[in-house]
């Protein structure tokens, strides 16, 4: 019976991936997406424990309690703001247990295992292991563990390449004879080395593409272990997540006009090139305001753009922003909030933050949808956001930002800026937006900022 129930699971659970995949591209269907994709999970699991192979379950049972009490702990605890660190642990418990699957499959068949299965098992093991050391330093970088720029030396990238070719030799010869046990844990180990390499000359202007290419990773080592396991689902769910991955990863790459090696190798944000000419930073004059100056000119304000940045995520000022988005609603303005494919620290960040925080999804609109409202618009409200809408991008050949697509803001009639400070953003360049003759600076935390901008908004209309 078993024979036809578990194709079956196996199907199904396959369909409604396609389904959850589908629904979760849109805002409104995206719940439905997810309920579709955690069902089809379920069904993938129930079909799984009915393999005759499987006569024990304690384990299974353990390890099912260890694992959802951390899920459980992590969906509630871990702040929204947060989430880029959650899903670069998510790809390394991922990553990590499918490298743990491959190292007991072979030494459990060993060495009487076909070329092919060895062939699924060695690639499972190199994407496992090195998806999880690099998933593991994506989260020091992201939770700023470790440095966020790009640790770069001389000869960096012959010395990654090459630490990369000696697993994948390691693995060709294993391939072709499994017996010799000793090259296991040398592939094991190198591919877990380079994992480490591969992330620490990355900085962190890139860590959207990189979250999304370590989980193109993950699924690839899922579907290795489907075949190293003849196990259909797998296969389908890793085929998915793999190629969406790699899907989102060239549009990131494409929003920043960069190519995958650029990213890898290029060690971007290394150095603040402002101070590259002379060595010695110029002090520039910029115009500052208060809140209540500020407040002032929004509550002439008919059309305001909002374009949130990371800034945003770490004062956790979502709230507080969508409080003066409404404020200024009722005020008459039209406000809306411009989103930069890259802003923030993985691929949907800001959108995430503002669902949070219920900002209406029409509300909500992508670079290419808003750009050219800009020029329309009385005020762009810049929140923490930096190197997507730095003008160099366009004018300075010399930048290394130049030619990455913008949030065109310096249009507006108006610009005001919240931050902390005038340090340079993650691609370690000036904004020349800030030195702007319209761009008004309002120093302090996001969300202090816009807590004190609500006040004296709605003090100043109340007036």
């Amino acid at each position: 019976m078993n024979d036809y129930i578990i194709p079956l699971c196996y199907v199904a659970a396959g369909g409604l991936f396609i389904v959850g995949l589908k629904g979760i591209t849109q805002p409104k269907t995206a719940r439905r997406g997810l309920r579709a994709a955690e069902a089809g999970m379920l069904l993938a699991v129930v079909g799984t424990l009915l393999h005759k192979e499987i006569v024990d379950f304690k384990w299974i049972i353990l390890a099912f309690v260890v694992g959802s009490t951390i899920g459980a702990l992590m969906a509630v605890f871990v702040p929204m703001t947060a989430m880029p660190q959650r899903i670069a642990l998510s790809h390394a418990f991922g990553a990590l247990a499918a490298g743990l699957v491959g190292t007991a499959e072979y030494y459990n068949h060993q060495p009487e295992i076909g070329a092919f299965t060895m062939t699924a098992i060695t690639l499972e093991v190199l994407l496992g292991f090195l998806t999880f050391t690099g998933s593991l330093m994506a989260f020091g970088k992201l939770h700023e563990i470790l440095p966020g720029r790009p640790q770069v030396y001389r000869g960096q990238n012959v010395v990654n390449l090459g630490t990369l070719a000696l697993a994948v030799a390691a693995g060709v010869w294993l391939i072709t004879d499994p017996s010799k046990t000793f090259l296991f844990p040398v592939v094991a180990v190198l591919a877990a080395a380079f994992g480490v390499m591969l992330i620490v000359p990355i900085g962190g202007a890139d860590m959207p593409t990189v979250i999304s290419l370590l989980n193109s990773y993950a699924g690839l080592s899922s579907v290795a272990m489907g075949f190293a396991l003849d196990n259909k689902a797998l296969i389908i769910a890793g085929a998915l997540d793999g190629s969406a991955g790699l899907l989102l990863s060239i549009i990131m790459c494409r929003a920043m006009n960069r190519s995958f090696t650029n990213v890898l190798f290029g060690a971007f944000g290394q150095a603040d090139t402002s101070a590259a000419a002379g060595g010695v930073i110029e002090e520039r004059p910029v115009r500052s305001a208060t809140t209540e100056e500020a407040a002032m000119l929004l509550e002439t304000a008919r059309s305001v753009i909002i374009v949130p940045g990371y800034g945003l995520a770490v004062a956790q000022a979502q709230h507080r922003i969508r409080e003066l988005a409404d404020a200024l609603t009722r005020n008459g303005a039209e406000v809306r909030f411009a989103i930069h494919p890259v802003a923030g620290r993985m691929p949907g960040h800001m959108n995430v933050l503002l669902a949070e925080a219920d900002v209406p999804y029409d509300q909500i609109l992508d670079m290419d949808e808003i750009n050219a409202d800009f020029a329309q618009t009385d005020i762009a409200l810049v929140v923490g956001a930096n190197d997507v809408t730095n003008p160099a991008a366009r004018t300075n050949k010399d930048s290394p930002i130049y030619g990455m697509p913008i949030l065109d803001v310096e249009s507006a009639r108006t610009v005001m800026v919240v931050k902390r400070g005038m340090k340079a953003g993650f691609a370690g360049v000036e904004n020349e937006l800030y030195y702007q003759d319209k761009t008004l600076m309002i120093f302090g935390d996001a969300k202090k900022v816009a807590e004190g901008l609500v006040h004296d908004l709605e003090a100043t209309v109340s007036a």
